[in-house]
């Protein structure tokens, strides 16, 4: 079993399958499932499946962009107000300090909260340890694996 990486409170994560770097995320160890914020999530029909639509929007600046998942699911979520709602939930790929960990993400709109990413205690157990007075340790790693090494 790997040792446990200690995470801050917030960091910036990459999710490669949707093409998204350096996403503004906060470690909530009072969720219990993942979310990734997203609009106009629908069922669509195409080529005779049902597939799952929805727009991401990065913090790039550029437009939003729309995915189809194949494999998807929807379940009850209690919101940060108690309150139950029907979500999907989709897999992907996250990286964190290098590690490409496939896991759920509810679809939610996140917009009127400062980040577009919440990471559940789902996808920490057994991987991380909180440390709520750290922040970005791993978009901080990532930053220094990938600044070139300047010898004088």
């Amino acid at each position: 079993m790997r040792p446990k990486q200690l995470i801050g409170m917030t960091d910036f994560v990459d999710f490669p399958d949707l093409g998204l770097l350096d996403v503004a995320a906060k470690i909530d160890t009072g969720a219990f499932t993942s979310a990734l914020h997203c609009k106009n999530v629908r069922l669509v029909r195409a080529h005779g499946k049902t597939k799952l639509s929805f727009w991401l929007i990065d913090n790039s600046g550029e437009k939003p962009r729309q995915f189809f998942a194949d494999e998807f699911s929807q379940r009850m979520i209690r919101n940060s107000f108690g309150v139950a709602e029907k979500r999907y939930v989709i897999k992907t790929r996250i990286v964190l300090f290098g590690r490409k960990i496939r896991a759920e993400f509810t679809l939610a709109d996140r917009e009127r909260l400062k980040n577009p990413v919440l990471l559940g205690r789902r996808l920490l157990r057994n991987r991380f340890i909180v440390d709520v007075s750290q922040k970005n340790l791993s978009y901080t790693a990532k930053q220094a694996s990938t600044s070139p090494l300047i010898v004088y």
